[in-house]
C-alpha cells in the first residue's frame, strides 16, 4: 500500500506494472480490494493504480469540502500523469464518468462495469425489489446493513445466497461494513456533486467507452448500461455476463480481464 496527498487528503492506493496508466475505481459497497482479480492481469501491460476513494478503505476523510471526481484528477496530478484510462464499478463507474465530464483532458478511456450514473433515479421496480429482499434495516447496525446490501447487490434478486460462492459473500460483507461506516462519515462532509449531473450529459463523452453488467444484477443496472451505449458516441456494449451480479470484476475476473485487455489495447 502507498499513500499520497491529494487535494488535502491522504489517499491510500496500490500500484503495479508499467505502461499506459489505468486507474481502477471501486464500488460504493467495497474498497480497492475488490480489484484483486484484475491487478495481476492488467499489470502485465499497464501501470495499474488502485485507490481507495476519500473516506473509504485506508484513505482519510478531512472535514473539508471535496468532490470525488476532483480527487481522481488530483491523484493523476500527484502521480504526474497527464491522462489515464478509468475503470469503474458501480459508484466507481459514476465517479469515472463524472471525472471524464469535469476533466475531459485527463481521461483517455472509460470501462464501466455495473455502473451507476450521477443524477440517475432508481425505478419503482428496484425500490420494490429492495423492500421485498431486504426491507427496513437499522442504519446503525453495519453488520445487518451489509448483509442486506450484499443480498441485494452481490447475490442479486434472481439468485439465492446458496447459489453464490460463500467466500465471495463473506468478503463482500466485510468490505461493505467498512463502506457503510465510510458513508456515515461522508454524510457529515460537504461532498460536491457534478452539476449538471452526468445522466443528462452522456452524449458529451468523447472517449472510448466500454460498458457491461452482470446478468444477475438488479435490472436497472443493465438498462443503465443500455442507455450509456445508446447515448455515448461509439460506446461498446458487451453482453451481460451470466451468473454474476453487481461486483462483476470480483465475481467473474476472467471475462472482465479479457474484455479490459482487449479494450485497453
Amino acid at each position: 500500500m502507498h499513500k499520497i496527498t491529494v487535494n488535502g487528503a491522504v489517499l491510500a492506493y496500490d500500484e503495479a506494472g508499467t505502461g499506459s496508466p489505468v486507474v481502477l475505481l471501486h464500488a460504493g459497497i467495497a474498497d480497492r480490494r475488490m480489484w484483486r482479480g484484475q491487478v495481476p492481469a492488467l499489470a502485465a501491460r499497464h501501470r495499474v493504480i488502485v485507490p481507495d476513494l476519500r473516506g473509504y478503505g485506508d484513505s482519510e476523510l478531512p472535514p473539508t469540502p471535496f468532490a470525488h471526481h476532483d480527487d481522481v484528477a488530483g491523484l493523476l496530478d500527484a502521480l504526474d500523469l497527464p491522462r489515464a484510462a478509468l475503470v469503474g464499478c458501480s459508484f466507481g463507474g459514476s465517479v469515472a464518468i463524472d471525472t471524464a465530464l469535469a476533466h475531459p483532458d485527463r481521461v483517455s478511456a472509460l470501462a464501466l462495469f455495473d455502473t451507476a450514473v450521477s443524477g440517475n433515479e432508481w425505478s419503482d421496480e428496484a425500490n420494490d425489489l429492495w423492500d421485498g429482499l431486504v426491507g427496513e434495516v437499522d442504519p446503525d447496525d453495519f453488520a445487518a446493513g451489509a448483509a442486506g446490501e450484499v443480498r441485494f447487490w452481490v447475490v442479486g434478486p434472481g439468485r439465492q445466497p446458496a447459489d453464490v460462492d460463500p467466500g465471495l459473500v463473506a468478503f463482500a460483507q466485510e468490505m461493505d461494513q467498512r463502506a457503510l461506516a465510510a458513508e456515515l462519515a461522508l454524510g457529515a462532509v460537504e461532498v460536491g456533486e457534478l452539476s449538471p449531473p452526468a445522466i443528462g450529459r452522456l452524449g458529451e463523452l468523447r472517449v472510448p467507452v466500454l460498458v457491461t453488467a452482470g446478468a444477475a444484477d438488479v435490472p436497472d443496472i443493465s438498462r443503465l448500461a443500455d442507455r450509456i451505449a445508446a447515448e455515448v458516441p461509439g460506446a461498446v456494449r458487451l453482453p451481460d455476463v451470466p451468473d454474476a451480479a453487481h461486483l462483476l470484476p470480483l465475481e467473474r475476473p476472467e471475462p472482465v480481464n479479457a474484455a479490459l485487455l482487449d479494450f485497453l489495447s
